[in-house]
């Protein structure tokens, strides 16, 4: 195997407080995050350095998603629901009083929002007709994450009950419920081929499930502390998950083998929890966001 070299491109300074929330753009030339300090920033990978305020409200933001059919961003606003942004011109064009819990995931499929709340409750949104369409109970713990199969459309939750359960993206019938964790999930996401579905949490293992038939494949303790998130690069070869416990790791989607650990001491990466990354459809390069207040942006060649 070719060596594996991480830099650290940038450090991105302006938030006052926790950043909680990222979100890539609809154009992935930008990106954006949200706090607990109320901003919702736009960040450019071409002049990274220069982020820029295109909402400030009064609650903390734990949740972002844009919308790539109406080019649009949709901010969860702790115990008010969510607001719309225009992505044109910066400008909100609408928001919806959802719910007086936190919003805790976002995700778009198929024209309609899915809204992940303090309560267990699934808020089903039209984007077209602006205005909520479900409100589904499925637990009595917080729903804390959230992934759609780009294969079969199945809409998987993770939830502080331990669980992960599938949802036909139809009707939203039960299709499976996932067990195998021992505290909340914060983390879920498909492989870009849609047959695994990864799973991570508080209790530190990263669970791969066979999407097909919903088996266990194998269980790895991965991190020190809770898995916070976990993205794939677009080719499905790897993936990252940051965590708790400060890090940032590379793993091999095939083999899941950890490739690289980038950490305060190896990399000058973040000094505290790392709450949410992703893989750049743009220019390949890792974004990452922590508590630290910071934003880093990385490029890490397999």
């Amino acid at each position: 195997m070719s060596k594996i070299t991480v830099n650290k491109l940038h450090t991105l300074a302006g938030h006052n407080h926790s950043i909680y929330a990222l979100s890539e753009g609809v154009n992935p030339r930008f990106f954006y995050t949200g706090a607990g300090d109320g901003y919702v920033v736009e960040w450019d990978m071409d002049h990274p350095k220069d982020g820029k305020l295109i909402a400030k409200l009064p609650h903390s933001v734990y949740a972002l998603t844009v919308d790539h059919a109406r080019n649009l961003l949709v901010i969860g606003h702790n115990f008010e629901g969510i607001h719309v942004i225009d992505l044109t011109d910066k400008k909100e064009l609408w928001s919806l009083k959802l719910t007086s819990q936190p919003i805790f995931d976002l995700k778009i499929s198929g024209g309609l929002l899915h809204v992940a709340t303090g309560d267990g409750v699934l808020i089903v949104v039209d984007m077209e007709e602006r205005s909520p369409l479900k409100h589904i109970k499925l637990s009595d713990a917080a729903l804390r994450s959230l992934a759609t199969n780009p294969s079969t459309g199945h809409l998987a939750i993770g939830s502080s009950d331990h669980s992960v359960k599938i949802l036909n993206s139809t009707d939203f019938s039960p299709v499976a419920k996932l067990d195998q964790h021992r505290n909340s999930v914060f983390a879920l996401g498909y492989s870009p081929d849609g047959s695994t579905l990864l799973s991570g949490g508080r209790d530190a293992h990263l669970n791969i499930w066979n999407a097909a038939n919903f088996n266990l494949e194998k269980t790895i303790v991965a991190h020190m502390f809770a898995i916070n998130y976990l993205s794939f690069r677009d080719d499905g070869r790897y993936f990252v998950t940051c965590s708790m416990d400060k890090s940032i790791k590379l793993w091999d989607a095939h083999k899941y083998q950890l490739l690289k650990v980038i950490d305060k001491g190896r990399h000058a990466g973040h000094g505290t929890s790392v709450n949410k990354l992703f893989w750049s459809r743009y220019n390949g390069h890792v974004v990452a966001v922590s508590d630290d207040r910071t934003a880093s942006i990385w490029n890490i060649e397999v």
